[in-house]
């Protein structure tokens, strides 16, 4: 018989591309999503191959009536601009959703996989960040909603394992990017490329030499399923330690898009973190994994998803 995963926010970015690999590999797929910042077009081609979508909000209680073998807990709003724009929504997804998809693992005694976040560094003062560093995270500040909801979910799904014996993994995410990203994201690489195609300014934030750790979205979906199969409860970095500038993206972005766009800096939102790199030791050693998808492999790639994207999209509706 087929294994049977259970993913919360599927439709979305990552949950989508997970939901197409275990697919991929056999797996039978319940998708769950209510469709606040996930779309169920990025699903739609996978209803004859073994998936079946359930629309519902995980902060409800979660029922599944076959057997479930893992539970992938990956609904949440992820960008800043989504979580600033539904803070109590993005609370209660980490809080009630974690544990009403605890409670499902629980229940059908499956593996229980959390989507954590490299955002439970906060603003690191260790760098690169390893998983025995505890973050630097302001928990009344704007993106402390997201931040502190990461951090209850990591020490909710802990709690399980001690308390219940329930087998879990922590997934601490990086910076993920790839096709299927929304064009109002509000992360760095979707806004640059939309700027860059439209012929638009391209905004950085600050002064630009902030940096982040880019991660295809084919790389962390390998990694997360290496994951699922690992003999360990620890946390484990998943993302890419090449390190570069958000204004050397920028300009990296403007020159892949063929752009005669222009680079122009606004002020720095309240806590976005100065830095950020992972230390993949445990990764590489736990399960052989590390990124292997070049940065200008998954550039070209993604601006070609939003090129045709855009062409879909009335100029009027664009703007």
């Amino acid at each position: 018989m087929k294994r049977t995963v259970v993913i919360t926010g599927a439709a979305g970015f990552i949950g989508s591309h997970l939901s197409e690999a275990l697919i991929a590999r056999g797996y039978a797929v319940v998708g769950i999503d209510n469709l606040l910042t996930g779309d169920a077009a990025n699903v739609d081609h996978l209803t004859a191959r073994g998936f079946r979508f359930v629309e519902q909000d995980v902060t409800n209680h979660i029922r599944v009536d076959e057997p479930v073998d893992f539970v992938l807990h990956w609904a949440s709003p992820a960008s800043p601009a989504d979580y600033l724009n539904f803070p109590i929504p993005t609370l209660k997804v980490g809080a009630l959703g974690t544990h009403n998809a605890l409670g499902l693992a629980l229940a059908k005694q499956a593996t229980f996989v959390l989507a954590s976040t490299s955002e439970v560094y906060g603003d690191p003062l260790e760098h690169p960040q390893s998983e025995a560093y505890w973050g630097n995270v302001n928990p009344i500040g704007p993106r402390g909603v997201y931040d502190e909801a990461k951090r209850f979910a990591e020490a909710m799904t802990t709690a399980y394992h001690r308390y219940h014996g329930l087998d879990i993994r922590i997934a601490r995410i990086f910076n993920t990017y790839g096709p299927r990203m929304r064009i109002d994201d509000g992360r760095a690489v979707p806004n640059f490329i939309a700027q860059a195609l439209r012929g638009q300014d391209v905004t950085v934030y600050g002064d630009g030499e902030q940096t982040r750790s880019l991660c295809y979205v084919s790389d962390l979906v390998d990694g997360v399923i290496r994951l699922m199969h690992a003999q360990t409860t620890e946390p484990v970095n998943l993302g890419n330690p090449l390190e570069l500038s958000v204004a050397a993206l920028a300009r990296r972005i403007i020159a892949a898009t063929g752009s005669r766009s222009t680079i122009v800096h606004k002020p720095l939102p309240v806590d976005d973190p100065r830095v950020r790199q992972p230390d993949i030791a445990r990764a590489r050693e736990l399960l052989a994994w590390e990124p292997r998808v070049p940065l200008a492999e998954g550039l070209a790639a993604t601006i070609e998803y939003f090129r045709a994207k855009l062409g879909r999209i009335p100029a009027s509706a664009a703007d």
